[in-house]
């Protein structure tokens, strides 16, 4: 990538950006004055797609309209609308659609799939997580080791980056799983770290779990829809993620859940039923005897929120026809540009990229401890209109969206991060 650190090279990669057109599919949040702000916020809340208010008023409307009997007669029947999200959810993910499933929210999801593959016994019983996991992981794995009668302080392994650096070698990742592997029942480790926006090797990881027996799962809040993934290729187990971040599907949106179609129909596998995992033919018999469905939605509990849902197919119809491997090249240059313009502009050690800047270990976002007053910085940002967080205790993250962001976003938030007033 020939970068210059000139505005005339924005204004030709804008303009020349096969994708520019997908930023008027969003709105982006305004100033005082009417103008736009710089919005790095998508790793945390994506933009609202401006389709979004007319998929949910259709629902709206069939409700409206026909109450009880849109289940079956709305525009879109509301008893299979999961289904009308799953090929396309699939190929986002790389899986194939009865592995995938849009339901709950990723933290119960984490739960319901734990129940089937955190099976630990006297000799596996460990789980093996990044250091600085996301908080909601490494409550939700302690709960899981104490319910099954484990102490964490045992059986929670977590792998730390080496001394003086920020990030975690794979080859660490996978010494730890040839001195520990016969006593770790789980690998649960983020696609990308929520911290330090690293993305992790999720094809390797899997395989040098599966070599020492274990279950492989993956937390992917931050790389579904960030990322090119091939869960169904990897053999990946089984992920979770939300939709609110880079699918864009509202706050608090459904979450997304993946099983590998090497353990869907295996019937010895313990898990929590609910209704709306019974088979479709028979459900309505409204008998005892539960037959499972043979895809991922066997998992479900209840029949999801149509209106979450009806959010969510408006981002996925714009995945779809944008494509997630065009968004990620887009994204590699808008990343890369940024870390390009960063080094080039700030004051030497002033600003520390810890996101790696090797691009396959990294998704959208870049990751910037700043070496005094980071919060200080962070607040003049938000002040001059730039949106983006901060994540104690020294971090600013910041996450350029290819569906949405420009190269010239990033030129104004530069010029403001590194300016001295």
């Amino acid at each position: 990538m020939n970068f210059r650190n000139e505005f005339s090279f924005v204004q030709e990669s804008d303009a020349n950006d096969p994708l520019k057109s997908y930023r008027n599919k969003f709105y982006i949040p305004k100033k005082e004055n009417g103008e736009n702000v710089v919005y790095f916020g998508g790793n945390s809340l994506g933009l609202q797609p401006k389709s979004v208010r007319a998929y949910i008023e259709q629902e709206l409307l069939d409700w409206e309209k026909i109450a009880l009997a849109g289940h079956s007669q709305a525009k879109n029947p509301w008893l299979p609308y999961h289904e009308f999200l799953t090929e396309q959810t699939a190929r986002l993910v790389g899986a194939n659609p009865e592995e995938v499933v849009n339901m709950n929210s990723l933290t119960t999801n984490l739960h319901l799939l734990f129940v089937s593959f955190y099976r630990p016994d006297d000799k596996r019983y460990k789980i093996l997580v990044e250091a600085k996991s996301f908080p909601s992981d490494h409550y939700a794995v302690q709960s899981q080791i104490k319910f099954h009668g484990f102490d964490p302080e045992e059986a929670l392994l977590e792998i730390h980056p080496r001394e003086g650096e920020d990030t975690i070698r794979t080859e660490d990742i996978e010494a730890m799983l040839e001195k520990e592997g016969d006593s770790i029942a789980l690998i649960w480790i983020a696609g990308v770290n929520y911290y330090t926006g690293q993305a992790f090797d999720l094809e390797r990881i899997t395989k040098a779990g599966h070599k020492k027996g274990c279950i492989v799962g993956f937390d992917l809040a931050h790389a579904a829809g960030n990322l090119v993934m091939e869960l169904h290729d990897w053999n990946v187990d089984f992920a979770v993620w939300c939709n609110y971040k880079y699918l864009n599907a509202g706050p608090g949106a459904i979450g997304g859940a993946f099983v590998h179609e090497m353990h869907i129909k295996d019937r010895s596998l313990p898990k929590f039923l609910g209704w709306w995992g019974h088979d479709k033919k028979t459900r309505f018999l409204m008998d005892h005897k539960y037959i499972p469905i043979d895809t991922v939605e066997s998992w479900q509990l209840s029949n999801p929120p149509i209106l979450m849902l009806a959010s969510l197919k408006a981002s996925l119809d714009i995945f779809d026809e944008a494509g997630i491997r065009n968004l990620r090249s887009k994204s590699e240059q808008l990343t890369g540009y940024l870390e390009y313009l960063i080094n080039e502009n700030s004051d030497k050690g002033s600003v520390k990229i810890i996101t790696p800047s090797d691009i396959e270990q990294r998704g959208c976002q870049l990751s910037l401890r700043i070496e005094n007053n980071g919060k200080v910085l962070y607040d003049r940002l938000m002040k001059k209109n730039v949106v983006c967080d901060w994540r104690e205790p020294d971090v600013i993250r910041v996450a350029p969206v290819p569906l949405y962001n420009t190269f010239e976003d990033l030129w104004n938030f530069v010029d403001i991060l590194t300016c001295s007033g």
